[in-house]
């Protein structure tokens, strides 16, 4: 499962209910509109949306508008709208027990540095492993060698690896916020930032270094989501309305349609194609024996030395004595 938020864009509006002033990260601005936080599930090829929050202002001296409907406060349009109203982090473990309670698998959920606050770390891991990127904090400490350290500490503290190596270092540590005994395992990777490193971490201790970065480079699904839903879906552009129950349901649209594209696009796949061949004539293969390397090897040898007639007859028939030797030992059971 992967969570991210993505900046919706409601520059020349006015009343729209709830609109606020949020950051957009890409462009280091604020603007006027929404937060779109967003639950997916992905299996590395297909993208499949399964939640997500309209996300207003957590601050009211930053939304321009407030609650304009009057609800009753068990419908679903009222929970909707105390949502938005709530900071990111709080409603990550509420989306997750929800998509977990529909029957929906994972092993591991993957979260940007923006949600990778230590609190947050230890409150998912409870339901599913963790792996994240990690930003360098100086409130988010880890134990190691029975001392605090903030990121860049611990990063001094290792023994690096040499030369062109994908993992720079990697440590088992504990969190300082989760709870006693809690430990974690954080991943130096090389970066092409002014301090040469990222950072990422997972709850999954046990997991290969190389592991965790493959599976991270699985996020990048949702940006692909994000971009497909903006660019080609009209995700924003497509509805000119003021109420939050059509922004909410217009969001639900465009996420279902895009479901559905990926659905076809994964059921449109021919199975016959050539990397499906390869595969299959792999495992049919039988992989070749160690005696009839060896059987192989010293043929070959054997003819070589024929050729440059660097050796007498003789002891090139002893030396075919001892290949014969070698296959009636492979002719054993």
């Amino acid at each position: 499962m992967i969570f991210d938020d993505s900046p919706y864009e409601r520059g020349r509006s006015k009343k729209v209910e709830l609109l606020s002033r949020v950051f957009d990260h890409t462009f280091r601005k604020y603007i006027k509109g929404f937060r779109l936080l967003t639950l997916g599930w992905s299996d590395g090829n297909t993208f499949l949306g399964l939640d997500f929050v309209l996300l207003s202002s957590a601050d009211i001296k930053n939304r321009y508008q407030e609650i304009i409907k009057s609800l009753d406060k068990r419908t679903c349009g009222y929970k909707r709208r105390i949502e938005a109203v709530v900071k990111s982090t709080e409603l990550l473990e509420p989306m997750l027990k929800r998509t977990l309670s529909f029957g929906i698998k994972a092993k591991y959920v993957l979260m940007d540095s923006w949600f990778s606050a230590l609190c947050v770390i230890s409150t998912l891991r409870k339901h599913i492993h963790v792996i994240c990127m990690l930003k360098d904090q100086p409130t988010w400490l880890y134990i190691y060698q029975g001392k605090k350290m903030r990121l860049s500490e611990l990063y001094r503290k290792l023994k690096k690896r040499r030369g062109k190596s994908k993992v720079k270092a990697s440590v088992i540590v504990e969190s300082e916020k989760g709870e006693k005994g809690e430990k974690v395992k954080i991943i130096f990777v090389p970066s092409d930032k002014k301090r040469g490193w990222l950072a990422l971490l997972t709850t999954d201790i046990f997991m290969l270094d190389e592991e965790v970065i493959r599976l991270y480079g699985k996020r990048w699904d949702i940006e692909v989501y994000f971009k497909v839903a903006k660019q080609h879906l009209k995700l924003v552009k497509e509805i000119q309305l003021r109420d939050y129950d059509g922004l909410i349901a217009h969001t639900t649209i465009v996420m279902m349609r895009y479901n559905f594209l990926a659905y076809c696009q994964r059921e449109a796949v021919d199975h016959r194609t050539c990397g499906e061949l390869f595969r299959t004539c792999c495992q049919e293969l039988e992989n070749l024996r160690f005696i009839e390397a060896l059987q192989r090897i010293m043929a070959i040898a054997t003819e070589v030395v024929r050729k440059s007639h660097s050796l007498a007859e003789e002891t090139i028939r002893d030396y075919d004595q001892g290949h014969a030797f070698v296959t009636r030992l492979h002719c054993l059971p």
